[in-house]
C-alpha cells in the first residue's frame, strides 16, 4: 500500500511537472504590425479635416476653432503617414 501511495504521487508531481514546463515554454512576445484601430485613426482623421473645411466656410469659424481642429488633425496625419509608410513597406 506504502509502495502505490508512493508511486500515485510521483505520478501527480510529474504530471504538474509537464504542465509547468508546457506552460513555461509559451512566448510571450506580439508581432510586429499596425493594430486593427488604425482604422479609427483614418476615419477620424477625415472626420476632422471635413468638420475644419466645413467650419472654416460658416461664420461660426474662428481662432479657436481652427486651433482645436488643428491639434486633433496633427496627430492623426502622423499616424496616417506612418500607417502608409509601413504599408508601403510591407508591400516592398
Amino acid at each position: 500500500m506504502l509502495t502505490t501511495i508512493v508511486s500515485t504521487t510521483t505520478t501527480a508531481v510529474n504530471a504538474v511537472s509537464s504542465t509547468t514546463t508546457a506552460a513555461g515554454a509559451i512566448s510571450m512576445t506580439t508581432p510586429l504590425g499596425l493594430s486593427e484601430y488604425g482604422v479609427l485613426a483614418v476615419i477620424g482623421l477625415i472626420v476632422f479635416l471635413s468638420a475644419k473645411e466645413i467650419l472654416s466656410a460658416s461664420s461660426k469659424w474662428n481662432n479657436n476653432i481652427n486651433c482645436l481642429l488643428d491639434m486633433a488633425i496633427f496627430p492623426l496625419l502622423i499616424s496616417f503617414a506612418a500607417i502608409v509608410i509601413y504599408k508601403v513597406a510591407e508591400i516592398i
